[in-house]
């Protein structure tokens, strides 16, 4: 018999639009896929060549600490004190993870009981609640709403709630909605988890995927953040590392205490070789990062415009590699992206697979070549049209 907690993870909306996608494909159907955030570019070559010489050394295939290399943490420290003006003691306030997911779903391991409440945006990323589940803890929803510029609405929170909640995770910018947060929304978020002893984890996976010479800010540069917080970030999206899994978390030394003491009953370290090449893709020049951001900057750009010329009006990410776009027919997101599939050949996913409030709304992954999100558009103008 399997566990209980297994029963929420069987089927979902992403499990359903996974199979959809399996059936175009059974079916020989050619479609483009703007669903998942995947990167579709490499890491910088000095990244790959920095890899590669390490993949080579054959004294760096043995078991990492789950602290991974002093340098990695270095790394780490030095890259968030030039790109935030934070300083990070790299022994106390950085962890490596093998990737930031890693991190998000073990952070309810170390702070959740069964029954305990958790304040989880909605929509939000999907482990955010799976994390949560799996713990045996109870979700609150913070409704992500347009009018609120999808930033939560911390005194629509009762204090009763806001009393018993432990955890409280934010991610900006955002996905799915590509919101982003200002510093002094993160100041109300650091005063109001000081007030009520709540533990705030901010997912940064997509800070430095930003557009049109805007930067977001870091969690951790609101006065007294580390009293209250961490941070995670991802080299996914950043390096274009998603298959090498690296990422990293930071702040309050005691959390990264208990983390590290949790990964150690369950894993190692990352894979050196990836630990020296991410080392090398933190210290880079950021070169490569800002030829990013103009790539999806382009992408972002080419198919708004091309849905725009038949009326559907998607406003313009300011950052991460999402659009969060209304549903331009009288459907419902789901029957919406479907029959888009199915139609159009173009598959997004429908808000409501982030939770209920992500109702009216489906994301789209700019993880395409220009070329394509604009074979994209042209093939959505064609479907709109005949929608009447």
């Amino acid at each position: 018999m399997l566990a209980e907690r297994m029963q929420g993870l069987g089927v979902s909306v992403f499990s359903q639009m996974d199979q959809l996608r399996s059936e175009l494909s059974r079916q020989g159907k050619e479609f483009i896929n703007l669903s998942i955030g995947s990167p579709d570019r490499p890491p910088a070559l000095a990244v790959r060549q920095a890899l590669s010489k390490a993949a080579l050394d054959g004294s760096l295939y043995g078991y990492t600490l789950t602290r991974g290399t002093a340098a990695f943490r270095q790394s780490c420290a030095a890259w968030y004190q030039h790109r935030f003006g934070v300083s990070l003691d790299p022994e106390r306030e950085v962890l490596p993870l093998m990737g930031s997911q890693d991190g998000l779903a073990h952070v309810f391991l170390a702070y959740i009981n069964p029954g305990d409440l958790a304040l989880i945006p909605d929509p939000g990323y999907p482990i955010y609640t799976a994390g949560l589940m799996l713990s045996g803890g109870r979700k609150v929803a913070l409704p992500l709403l347009e009018e609120n510029g999808f930033l939560p609405d911390l005194q629509a929170i009762a204090p009763e709630i806001a009393g018993r909640a432990k955890l409280m995770f934010l991610n900006y910018p955002n996905n799915p909605t590509a919101a982003t947060a200002s510093l002094s929304f993160f100041e109300e978020v650091v005063a109001f988890a000081g007030e009520y002893g709540i533990l705030v984890c901010h997912d940064a996976a997509y800070s430095e995927l930003a557009f049109d010479g805007f930067r977001p800010v870091s969690f951790l540069q609101a006065k007294d953040a580390k009293t209250v917080g961490i941070e995670f970030h991802s080299l996914s999206k950043t390096f274009n590392f998603a298959g090498a899994r690296l990422g990293f978390v930071v702040g309050n030394p005691d959390v990264i205490a208990q983390l590290t003491l949790l990964k150690s009953n369950i894993d190692y370290g990352g894979f050196a070789p990836v630990l020296r090449a991410g080392a090398a893709a933190l210290a880079g020049s950021g070169a490569e990062v800002e030829e990013n951001r103009q790539a999806y900057q382009r992408r972002r750009d080419v198919f708004l415009q091309g849905c725009a010329e038949v009326g559907w009006q998607i406003p313009a990410p300011k950052a991460s590699m999402f659009a969060w776009a209304p549903v331009p027919t009288r459907q419902d997101s789901f029957t919406f992206a479907v029959k888009l599939a199915r139609e159009a050949g173009v598959l997004v996913v429908p808000g409501v697979a982030f939770g209920g409030y992500g109702e009216g709304f489906v994301r789209v992954a700019l993880v395409q070549q220009d070329d394509v999100m604009q074979e994209a558009a042209k093939r959505i103008q064609e479907f709109l049209r005949h929608q009447g």
